[in-house]
């Protein structure tokens, strides 16, 4: 890693091309109220936004409300969410986060880091991905893509999700943290892949400092690009 003028120099023209590639980045995750989105993200942990995506309807429909929620049987909530994986204590989560949205804080999901990750089963990243795209206030949200983005761009070298949400914040204006993170999130996604990157089809080519680990042939490298179809 670099002084930090330069890191700052890179990883603006790095989130130019990447704003460029993606230029209109949203949640992938279906909601309509703050509550739905922390709904979803909770469930969407070891699971893909797609599946999350597929069964959400349903859920919502029977509790669209953190008051219909915190009054429902965990039983009832887990055959609903049963296809996201760790389905008991995901549904369990839920059930006890919306307990507590109705006692602290009337029913209303508080637009505060500090007391979202007070909930049952909300850290930062999913507390940041309620801020940024319910409340518009800007947060990153370092998952196991942008962790991974961070590092191969050089702009962090650790492992720690909080280390990793702070440094990068210095390099990026605040402003732009929501959109930098659904921007890396995708970018990962689509073709930074954690193990087998797409360089060779890569906007990034010429900036990052860890072009060609991966498929360098652009034809194959292109053939591991996934579009936008292949998350909905």
């Amino acid at each position: 890693m670099g002084s930090e003028k330069t890191l700052k120099r890179e990883a603006k023209a790095i989130y130019q091309v990447l704003c460029k590639r993606y230029p209109n980045v949203k949640c992938e995750l279906d909601f309509q109220t703050p509550f739905q989105l922390l709904v979803a993200t909770v469930l969407s942990a070891q699971c893909t936004d797609k599946r999350v995506n597929q069964v959400t309807p349903a859920l919502f429909r029977k509790f669209p409300t953190a008051k219909k929620m915190a009054g429902a049987k965990v039983e009832v909530i887990e055959d609903l969410i049963r296809s996201t994986g760790f389905f008991r204590a995901k549904a369990r989560n839920i059930k006890n986060a919306s307990v507590m949205i109705m006692n602290e804080y009337g029913g209303d999901v508080p637009p505060e880091l500090s007391k979202l990750v007070l909930l049952p089963g909300v850290g930062r990243k999913t507390a940041n991905v309620v801020l940024g795209h319910a409340f518009d206030i800007p947060g990153i949200t370092v998952d196991t893509h942008f962790g991974r983005l961070s590092r191969r761009f050089g702009w962090t070298t650790s492992q720690d999700p909080v280390k990793v949400e702070r440094e990068v914040g210095e390099l990026i204006a605040q402003k732009e943290w929501t959109n930098l993170s659904q921007r890396m999130i995708w970018h990962g996604r689509r073709i930074c892949h954690s193990r087998k990157p797409a360089c060779g089809a890569c906007p990034l080519s010429k900036l990052c400092p860890s072009y060609g680990m991966g498929e360098m042939d652009k034809v194959k490298a292109l053939a591991l690009v996934k579009s936008d179809e292949d998350f909905r």
